[in-house]
């Protein structure tokens, strides 16, 4: 199998190729740059691969929850490499993304979702395959869904909301740098287009799970107001 998967879910921009004999992953800190740096970076990678988009099996992405305009800039590429090549596409959930790259069985994935919120997500690994806890969703950090158990804790949603998520999980221990990569959406992606569960480029989307991304004016003024009270 030889799978191109993109990840711009953060303001990280990664590719990666997987095959038969194993990885070569590129990773980039862009910022808002995604959109400049994505298709240069791909073209890189397939020529150190020795490759190219007709050779390839599939194309998996991160599909979030994550930055919308990231999310729809991998989106868009990996639909257009996959028509090009008549390819299936195989979309990743950001947060399985970050269980996966954790080297621990038992992961709750966090995000930085902005406006006050956090995406999060809680796994543990069953028979060689990622199992939610707590299924992708959008929570508020005072009023966060129960989950018992220690758990490992991965993501941005830990340098934002620490305390809060301190008291309401148990942790063995936590990594507020981890960001989704590439790497991890090629191992899941392979997985996932090896049980047939590819589809076709129009089919594929981003994941979102909150429908507005920007607080209007009078929701602006309230939360100035409150954080002026705390």
């Amino acid at each position: 199998m030889r799978l191109l998967a993109l990840e711009t879910s953060t303001e990280y921009c990664s590719c990666a190729i997987l095959t038969d004999s194993g990885m070569i992953e590129l990773v980039e800190h862009a910022g808002q740059r995604h959109s400049a740096l994505l298709l240069p970076m791909v073209e890189r990678l397939l020529a150190q691969a020795g490759t190219s988009v007709a050779q390839l099996d599939g194309i998996a992405f991160g599909a979030g929850p994550g930055s919308f305009t990231g999310l729809r800039i991998g989106c868009s590429v990996a639909q257009g490499l996959a028509l090009a090549g008549d390819l299936p596409v195989v979309p990743v959930v950001t947060l399985e993304a970050l269980a996966e790259d954790s080297g621990s069985k038992h992961v709750l994935a966090c995000l930085d979702a902005r406006m006050g919120e956090l995406y999060i997500a809680a796994y543990r690994m069953a028979e060689g395959l990622w199992q939610a806890s707590i299924a992708p969703q959008i929570a508020d950090p005072q009023a966060l869904p129960p989950l018992a158990g220690l758990w490992a804790g991965r993501g941005s949603g830990f340098a934002v909301q620490s305390e809060a998520l301190s008291q309401a999980y148990r942790f063995e221990h936590i990594d507020a740098q981890a960001f989704p990569r590439a790497r991890a959406v090629a191992v899941l992606g392979g997985r996932a287009l090896a049980a047939g569960a590819g589809v076709d480029a129009g089919s594929a989307g981003p994941l979102y799970l909150r429908d507005k991304v920007a607080l209007d004016v009078r929701e602006q003024a309230a939360a100035r107001a409150a954080r002026k009270a705390a």
